[in-house]
């Protein structure tokens, strides 16, 4: 759990951890890292063209995006 403020607590993911990352349509657009993971440790944020394929990669870590139906990956 990571403190920001002094009074908000954030349960953020350790960025890059997985190689394989489902998303949802409700994570477009989709960047690397993604918003629940820690930035201060991990590549500049990149924007991933995943619509028209389905799946992306990161050209930073090589993390790979697939899209998945519904609301939660």
């Amino acid at each position: 759990m990571r403190e920001r403020s002094g009074t908000v607590r954030e349960n953020l993911d350790t960025p890059n951890a997985e190689r394989v990352y489902r998303v949802t349509r409700g994570d477009l657009p989709l960047h690397c890292p993604m918003p629940e993971m820690y930035l201060w440790n991990s590549h500049p944020k990149v924007y991933l063209p995943i619509e028209a394929s389905g799946e992306a990669k990161c050209p930073y870590c090589s993390a790979t995006y697939e899209l998945v139906a519904g609301d939660d990956p």
